[in-house]
């Protein structure tokens, strides 16, 4: 018996050693990125390339000359119009979606999920060329409505399906107990089941809203004007001339995109909670 319990108390010792390499591990290969995005955009005078260099002066120059020479709060006041579009419209769009899929049984049903999942399988890559063609023919080129749908477009079928799956968590019960009390489908679904989902709401909001941030291809292909870039393209070409980057003013763009993410985060982080149902059906 102490046998098993030194092995077994061993064992956890050496759980818990690996367990906190591997986060260290991860720490170092999250933080070192944003360390060098840091000393590359508070550092004094002109910088050539990405490392990791705090010596010297430290200024706010180039955040300066990034709003005084440059089009970033034309890019950055793009991004935020089409971001909070895209999260507003794709969250509401998935989540009665995904509830339908999840409460109702119709004609098509099985089907039409089957057809998202194939959906999902066609690469972003492989519809460059049918967006472009179809902006051109439409007269949508430059147009941020029509990236805008796209994106709410590329979304739906694989966050219809996280959604469906998490309404499937909640109970039946809540529906037919709130069904006897007299309230409706649409009362049901808002005042009962929506409250309950708000974790899963969270983190797609917070998707829906990082995917404009973050995509480069897309923006690239449908946006043409200078004035009408989005952050993601506009730093890029920062730095896509070899013989002229201009590292600091990309590190410095990189820094202040990443503030309404993280607002958004610590906005919605009290609904990254789990469990919620379990106390939905007692009492």
């Amino acid at each position: 018996m102490k046998g098993m319990f030194e092995n077994a108390r061993r064992a956890m010792i050496l759980n818990k050693i690996f367990t906190y390499l591997f986060l260290i591990l991860l720490s170092v290969v999250i933080i070192y990125p944003l360390l060098i995005t840091a000393s590359s955009a508070f550092r004094v005078g002109n910088v050539a390339a990405f490392r990791l260099d705090f010596s010297g002066s430290w200024t706010l120059d180039h955040f300066r000359r990034l709003f005084e020479e440059t089009l970033y709060l034309h890019w950055y006041g793009n991004t935020l119009v089409i971001a909070l579009s895209v999260m507003v419209l794709q969250v509401a769009v998935v989540t009665i979606a995904g509830y339908a899929y999840s409460r109702y049984r119709f004609a098509g049903r099985k089907q039409s999920l089957v057809f998202f999942l194939i959906i999902q399988m066609v690469p972003t890559m492989a519809a460059l060329t049918a967006f472009y063609v179809l902006a051109m023919l439409i007269g949508a080129l430059d147009q941020f409505w029509f990236l805008t749908a796209i994106y709410i477009g590329g979304g739906i079928p694989m966050n219809t399906w996280l959604m469906k799956g998490y309404f499937d968590t909640v109970p039946r019960e809540i529906d037919e107990a709130a069904r006897i009390d007299g309230a409706g489908h649409l009362r049901i679904f808002a005042s009962v089941v929506l409250p309950l989902v708000k974790p899963m709401l969270a983190v797609q909001a917070l998707w829906a809203f990082m995917g404009p941030f973050g995509d480069y291809l897309l923006a690239k292909f449908l946006l043409r004007s200078p004035e009408r870039m989005t952050i993601a393209v506009g730093l890029q070409s920062f730095i896509s001339n070899p013989q002229q980057q201009k590292v600091a003013l990309f590190a410095a763009g990189a820094i202040l995109a990443a503030l309404p993410i993280c607002v958004l985060f610590f906005i919605l982080q009290k609904n990254f909670v789990s469990g919620l149902t379990t106390g939905g059906t007692k009492g």
